[in-house]
């Protein structure tokens, strides 16, 4: 990817200012959902036209900068060939008029915003800023969670902490996903800080935050957690692998023997009869039924949002995102879906592993392990919970895209996979200091 030159480099940093600004004040709105604290006509509609009004600013000014609607990384290409797959899957889906309600709500919405992400986010003091703001949100969640089962206001079965509100986290196992995948960024921002005092505030934004996730009592977020920790703590510390593996094991088994009420509800995954109300065993039911149905429709499924009021034998949603994107828009949306994920996972280890030796120096290197992580705990925890249409990955996504471009700007090197045989003699590319006044991660 050839670098530009001093003012196309400028005009490419610089631009979108305001469709960034627009960007900002929408995930602000996302995560506060004014609506529920102050219900009318307008809080009920301000996203939406926050929304519309940034991709009015995001559209003149994208075709000013670069002629282009949109720059056009393998991810972009995937979430358009999911939304296509989408639409085909309408006009046969079981009931059309849901199929369209889903298409055109919260789903078209993030695919929009996900493109507004990747073009407009250019700089690392943007790309911070939408960091700082999750991590933020995840702060306030774990601490009302806290708060609440402190209060006694486990609201779940009488012992789980709920989610908030009634939007992205008004469930409890989908508020524990969004925290698993954002506790790998905490420690990310915490090892790569050299202040001892940025380091001690990040690390106890992850206690936090994992404090929340156990308090849900989600088995898919703790699954996730502990994949996601183990999979972080692989990356970044090669050197003491050994070490790092024997002491998880001992803190999860030490966990576990502490709370055996606990113990007993993760136990429910594998023995069903264990869990009190049968949520277990609904699920795995649901699970299987939503294979049966995606193998019965591979072509472009039964539509969107059809498969709990027309297939499911009690009315559930799938619980797992893989068959809902199978059973509702076809085998090829699953193939589509799957890469969306996986390719920036890929190329995040691919940037990691080219500033592996320069890591104490880089601002890249913990950065992008700990997005990949994120990545990996989204993908352990959404096998749990059917969010393939909601904003989690869309984000983390966008937060891999854009760093790996900023990389790519920097370094004047395109990301290219390549086969490693030792992550250790692998070429390394030296990052070069920004001297243009863009702060660093």
């Amino acid at each position: 990817m050839p670098v530009p030159d001093n003012k196309g480099n400028w005009s490419l940093k610089r631009g979108h200012a305001l469709s960034y600004a627009g960007l900002m004040l929408f995930t602000i709105i996302l995560y506060a959902r004014p609506a529920e604290i102050y219900p009318s006509r307008l809080t009920a509609s301000l996203a939406l036209i926050v929304a519309l009004a940034t991709l009015g600013l995001f559209l003149p000014t994208q075709l000013s900068i670069e002629g282009t609607l949109t720059a056009r990384p393998p991810e972009i290409n995937l979430v358009l060939l999911l939304c296509l797959t989408a639409l085909l899957s309408i006009p046969l889906a079981i009931n059309r008029s849901t199929a369209w309600h889903e298409f055109t709500g919260t789903f078209i919405r993030c695919v929009v915003m996900f493109i507004v992400i990747v073009n407009v986010v250019r700089t690392k003091v943007r790309l911070k800023g939408l960091v700082l703001l999750a991590l933020g949100c995840g702060i306030w969640l774990s601490f009302e969670a806290i708060n609440d089962y402190r209060l006694g206001l486990a609201t779940v079965e009488g012992y789980r902490v709920g989610g908030h509100g009634g939007g992205i986290f008004g469930n409890s196992n989908d508020m524990a996903l969004f925290l698993v995948s954002i506790v790998p960024i905490a420690l990310a921002l915490l090892l790569g800080s050299r202040s001892l005092a940025r380091k001690f505030l990040f690390a106890v934004c992850a206690l936090l935050m994992v404090s929340g996730i156990v308090l849900t009592y989600s088995r898919g977020g703790f699954i996730g957690l502990v994949v996601t920790l183990t999979f972080f703590a692989w990356k970044a510390g090669q050197r003491r692998r050994l070490e790092i593996v024997v002491v998880g094991f001992l803190i999860v088994a030490i966990f576990l023997a502490l709370m055996p009420g606990y113990a007993l509800r993760m136990a429910s995954i594998l023995v069903p009869s264990l869990d009190p109300v049968g949520s277990s065993e609904a699920r795995s039911g649901e699970l299987f039924r939503s294979l049966y149905v995606a193998i019965r429709h591979p072509l472009l499924g039964i539509g969107m949002g059809n498969y709990a009021p027309e297939m499911s034998y009690r009315g559930l949603v799938t619980h797992n995102s893989y068959t809902q994107v199978a059973a509702e828009m076809g085998m090829a949306a699953l193939a589509c879906y799957t890469m969306f994920i996986i390719t920036p996972l890929r190329k995040l280890g691919q940037i990691g592993r080219e500033t592996f030796e320069a890591r104490r120096h880089s601002h890249y290197y913990y950065l992008a392990v700990g997005l990949q992580a994120s990545l990996v705990g989204y993908m352990v925890c959404s096998f749990f919970a059917s969010v393939a249409y909601l904003w989690y990955v869309y984000y983390l996504v966008g937060y891999a895209v854009c760093l790996r471009r900023l990389y790519e700007s920097e370094t004047g090197k395109a990301v290219v996979l390549e086969k490693q045989t030792n992550p250790r003699h692998a070429n390394v590319t030296p990052v070069l200091d920004c001297k243009d006044g863009v702060a660093t991660i």
